[in-house]
């Protein structure tokens, strides 16, 4: 069974940063495309950034383009977040996800992902 445990969120003025971290249990998490989704209220779960098990592959909703970094260490059964230059429309329940097809790429879809942890509140002030 695959546990997933987020950490990091929390309250940050506009402007500020944040890194939020995973931590899987899985035993196939090297394998494993792994991604971050956020929700915040009244809105759909939406794709953030994806990346693949080797690190190579990223992707990113074009909203953090350029502001959010994933990465990952399969030597520590972790994949990590870096957000800077929050805006208050980043407010929101981020998730990280795990994608158990084998595949060298990496999927948006929240509905291609297999396990979910908890999600991690991150609030962003004006």
């Amino acid at each position: 069974q695959v546990q997933l445990v987020e950490s990091g969120g929390g309250l940050v003025q506009a402007g500020g940063s944040l890194r939020l971290s995973c931590a899987a249990s899985g035993r196939t998490f090297a394998s494993d495309a792994m991604g971050w989704f956020r929700q915040a209220p009244g809105k759909e779960r939406e794709f953030v950034a994806a990346i693949n098990w080797s690190g190579i592959v990223t992707r990113y909703a074009d909203s953090v383009k350029g502001r959010f970094t994933i990465s990952r260490d399969n030597a520590k059964n972790a994949v990590y977040l870096k957000m800077n230059a929050l805006q208050p429309e980043d407010t929101a329940i981020y998730y990280c996800a795990e994608d158990l097809a084998r595949s060298d790429g990496v999927r948006t879809h929240p509905q291609a992902y297999d396990y979910w942890g908890q999600g991690t509140q991150v609030t962003v002030s004006s």
